[in-house]
């Protein structure tokens, strides 16, 4: 077991503790998702060993890979939070247990049909433009409930809640975009009560995030070190 990644990893699960007390609007159950872009299964699994159970992945060839070759881990949970083009809607499928990046029709409808019959359903977040940004995905705030109505009619998918990516704010204050999101996450939960999660927060802005209502933080940087130029970027 790599044990900076244990220490890390008990480092922010400590944070975590410090912050629920010092906060009590922070979600009891917000849970650490351990991003392992570009980082090898022998540090997935090193962390795991550490106790973590939640990972998350960006690239396709990346998931299946580590699912693969980790599939003795039966209790490993594989969250898939990159971009998602149409090609490569099959293998999430298959191999996630968690989506956080829908952010259109086509490819809910892609990940419904192509979700094993063996399986429970996929469960998924839609991911939500809250910065208004042209080169990001997601949806616009204003038209999440109208693609969650259509999400819900799926067989093969759980709505589960929302996912953002504010845009880098000075000083890490995302505060006005984690307030948006949180306040778009309880609309949505007045027609759609099931759908409670919240995914926002990383390394830099995960403490702020939490005290807006995150559910889900997404640390990569803060658990596994600094990422290497990748294969697939």
């Amino acid at each position: 077991m790599d044990n900076n990644i244990a220490e890390r990893l008990n480092s922010a699960y400590r944070q975590m503790a410090e912050i629920r007390q010092k906060n009590p609007s922070v979600i009891p159950t917000a849970q650490l998702i351990a991003v392992s872009k570009t980082k090898t299964a022998a540090m997935v699994l090193s962390a795991y060993q550490a106790g973590q159970k939640a990972f998350g992945e960006n690239y396709v060839q990346e998931l299946v890979q580590k699912a693969t070759e980790l599939a003795h881990l039966t209790d490993i949970e594989w969250h898939f939070i990159g971009p998602i083009q149409s090609n490569k809607t099959r293998d999430i499928a298959r191999f996630a247990h968690w989506v956080h990046s829908v952010d259109r029709l086509k490819i809910a409808e892609r990940l419904s049909a192509q979700r094993p019959l063996d399986m429970a359903p996929l469960k998924v977040l839609i991911q939500v433009n809250i910065s208004g940004e042209a080169s990001k995905a997601g949806v616009m705030p204003q038209d999440v409930l109208a693609l969650a109505r259509q999400m819900v009619m799926l067989p093969r998918l759980e709505l589960c809640g929302l996912m953002a990516i504010p845009a880098p704010a000075i000083e890490h204050d995302n505060s006005a975009a984690f307030a948006a999101m949180q306040q778009l996450s309880k609309t949505l939960q007045q027609e759609f009560p099931q759908a409670t999660q919240l995914s926002m927060g990383m390394s830099d802005d995960w403490q702020q995030a939490l005290t807006y209502g995150a559910t889900m933080i997404r640390l990569g940087t803060a658990i596994f070190g600094a990422r290497e130029t990748h294969l697939y970027e």
